[in-house]
């Protein structure tokens, strides 16, 4: 039986996505890229993750960003 997901968010945490996010461009790009304040100011992982858990819409948006940052 193969276990093939397409879905590249499977088995990734928000902490992964934002470490990730966080090492490939930096707080200061991702502040330009989406516009939540949680990245433009005083930014750190756990304020960001806080803000992403509570807001649907952001979280997209991070994901999605994410996507295409494998790319």
């Amino acid at each position: 039986m193969s276990n093939n997901n397409s879905d590249p968010l499977h088995g990734v945490t928000l902490q992964k996505i934002m470490d990730h996010l966080v090492d490939y461009y930096g707080f200061e790009t991702l502040g330009e890229l989406i516009k939540i304040k949680c990245f433009t100011s005083n930014p750190s992982i756990k304020s960001s993750l806080t803000f992403l858990r509570k807001t649907d819409w952001a979280r997209k948006k991070v994901e999605e960003l994410y996507i295409k940052s494998l790319r």
